[in-house]
């Protein structure tokens, strides 16, 4: 590090990313009475976070006058407000720049725009998601910049990066057929490394699923509304109220246990499925009761493609039907590592991988492969965020042959004799939904 001394508080400071941490916190301070959100709350906790930062590389949280933004467009509607894509005239700040006395900027940059339904009122919700959102600031967390109000509504806004290719979903739609197994990893290795940090601060995310990843070159978990401390427990008039995507969601939550690390890991392993597949998982079926009850009764998504054992089994361990035996995210990522650093070194997972790409290729249909899935989605499997209500699920448990070496995540076999299971349960068809 090149340190210098500064000009105007004569303290060292580092000469190439020109970050003085006192003068930034200095001229925060200097710049409160200029600016108010409107909200006590949210003007303590953004001046709380100016005053915190001392090193290079802290994210920095600003209040940003909505005429700051221009070509504001629509482009989605979320669990609980919508999301806009904005430019911004000022870009984010970099530090404060003593010889033009003013703060150096990124300049120009596109930015999304996340508002809360009736915010205008501020919510806990609003305020918990911007606190734990900050908290775990970190690569492999979409960035947050600041705060910002539209005038006309009075919804407070959130001021996020721009993911420019949209979630993960719509991305493996166009791009799956292009992705090799190293991209695939680095794409797992993103969210790992992400869930880790969240776990890292004790916090759970509870709403993992494959739209709350972005894509931007790497893979970005955002959408931290539903984070909640490790060590929050429902109450017990809501933990039988479940909110998420039915496919994601661990047997234990559906049958109204508390959320855990362990539940989020769940949800990692049906994302890495489909990350390796390309599918969505059980879009062929409708998202109700009957397959919860399936789910618990240890229906898995299954492989329509040969895949690596060495992948297939740690999705496997993610799936396992007892949350105890699930691995943490930080094993998941160190194992993620080994095969993404050091994958020509990884000699029984290159055999493995060369021998599924053998026969996936035999398995093509067309001599001119298209970059982009084609499967038909059911018309009940819904893979945006919901309130869900099951009463009465089985007690989760893996299939009976969950460990054996298969390829898919459970046999052909077990997979038919559910279903036959499940018809013949004695099910009031008025309480399936329930």
């Amino acid at each position: 590090m090149n340190l210098d001394k500064c000009k105007e508080c004569f303290q060292e400071y580092d000469v190439r990313s020109k970050w003085c941490g006192p003068c930034n916190v200095k001229h925060f301070r200097l710049n409160f009475e200029n600016w108010t959100s409107g909200n006590n709350d949210i003007d303590k906790f953004i001046q709380d976070t100016q005053l915190s930062i001392r090193i290079y590389g802290d994210k920095i949280l600003e209040w940003i006058p909505y005429d700051r933004f221009y070509d504001i467009e629509y482009i989605a509607k979320g669990g609980f407000g919508k999301v806009y894509r904005a430019n911004w005239i000022d870009g984010f700040v970099i530090n404060w720049d003593n010889e033009n006395q003013n703060w150096r900027r990124y300049g120009d940059r596109v930015v999304a725009l996340k508002s809360l339904n009736n915010s205008h009122n501020v919510t806990l919700e609003f305020i918990n998601e911007i606190m734990l959102h900050h908290k775990v600031n970190y690569r492999a967390i979409i960035g947050l910049y600041g705060i910002t109000r539209d005038p006309k509504t009075k919804n407070y806004i959130m001021v996020l990066d721009y993911a420019e290719n949209g979630n993960l979903r719509d991305y493996l739609n166009q791009n799956y057929n292009k992705l090799d197994w190293r991209v695939k990893i680095t794409y797992l290795l993103d969210i790992a490394s992400g869930l880790e940090h969240i776990h890292e601060n004790e916090l759970i995310h509870r709403d993992l699923h494959i739209g709350n990843l972005l894509h931007r070159r790497n893979i970005f978990i955002t959408d931290m509304g539903l984070c909640k401390p490790a060590n929050y427990n429902a109450s017990e008039n809501t933990k039988n109220c479940i909110y998420g995507v039915l496919p994601y969601i661990a047997p234990e939550i559906l049958r109204g246990q508390n959320y855990t690390k362990a539940s989020d890991i769940y949800s990692f392993g049906i994302i890495m499925y489909e990350i390796i597949s390309g599918l969505p998982p059980y879009y062929d079926v409708s998202h109700d009761k009957i397959l919860a009850i399936k789910i618990c009764q240890g229906l898995r998504p299954k492989f329509n493609i040969k895949v690596p054992q060495l992948i297939v089994h740690l999705i496997k361990r993610c799936l396992d039907a007892n949350s105890l035996k699930r691995p943490n995210a930080k094993e998941i990522k160190e194992i993620l590592y080994q095969w993404w650093i050091k994958l020509k070194d990884q000699i029984e997972l290159q055999k493995q991988i060369k021998e599924a790409e053998e026969i996936n290729n035999n398995l093509l249909t067309s001599n001119i492969p298209s970059t982009s899935l084609s499967y038909e989605t059911h018309a009940e499997a819904i893979y945006t965020s919901r309130l869900l209500n099951f009463n009465d699920l089985p007690e989760p448990k893996n299939s009976d042959d969950y460990y054996e070496q298969e390829d898919n995540l459970i046999s052909m076999k077990y997979s038919e004799s559910l279903q036959i299971d499940v018809s013949q349960l004695k099910i009031n068809e008025n309480n399936i939904y329930n």
